[in-house]
């Protein structure tokens, strides 16, 4: 027992010496549980539903930014996606105007060759009758001279039938010399 009232004396002594009135602590104590549950109550609860509230927005906010780096990557493959099919286009349609220029280059060098042997066509056929002009005006020029050296041969003048036969004479003369 000797223990209890060496407590006790020393609770007694703790008392006296910081002025510890045991009534008015057990009030003060009740104050205290009955300020700290109003404050849990009314403060803490409420801040505390505004911070889970909070974590909440914010791991939403979390997934979504998530979300849209994942629709960006996916609109960046897309993307990439789009312009490599819009360059692979791009090169169908540029080998297509080429293959097209070159059918059409090779076909106007085809109506040039054929314009080209037409022109040269008509030009042999152009010179073929000039010839044949040239020819027939030479004929005529020497069944003329035939004509005219056969009277001055003669020492007369010759009928009209005499030039004629004359001048059939030489032509036919100048058309076998010339075949």
């Amino acid at each position: 027992m000797e223990i209890l009232a060496s407590v006790g004396d020393t609770i007694q002594e703790i008392q006296t010496k910081f002025g510890l009135d045991f009534p008015l602590f057990m009030a003060q104590a009740i104050n205290f549980i009955i300020v700290a549950w109003l404050i849990w109550k009314f403060a803490f609860k409420g801040i505390l539903g505004k911070m889970e509230d909070r974590e909440k927005e914010i791991s939403d906010s979390l997934k979504n930014a998530e979300k849209i780096k994942l629709q960006l990557e996916e609109t960046d493959r897309k993307h990439e996606e789009t312009l490599k099919d819009a360059s692979v286009e791009a090169q169908k349609t540029v080998s297509q105007a080429r293959d097209q220029a070159k059918s059409h280059l090779e076909t106007q060098r085809a109506e040039a060759e054929k314009q080209a042997e037409d022109i040269v066509q008509k030009a042999r056929d152009s010179m073929k009758l000039e010839k044949q002009r040239v020819i027939e005006e030479a004929r005529e020029e020497i069944a003329s001279l035939v004509v005219m050296a056969t009277s001055r041969v003669l020492g007369r003048e010759l009928s009209a039938d005499e030039r004629d036969k004359f001048s059939d004479s030489a032509t036919r003369e100048a058309k076998l010399s010339s075949s």
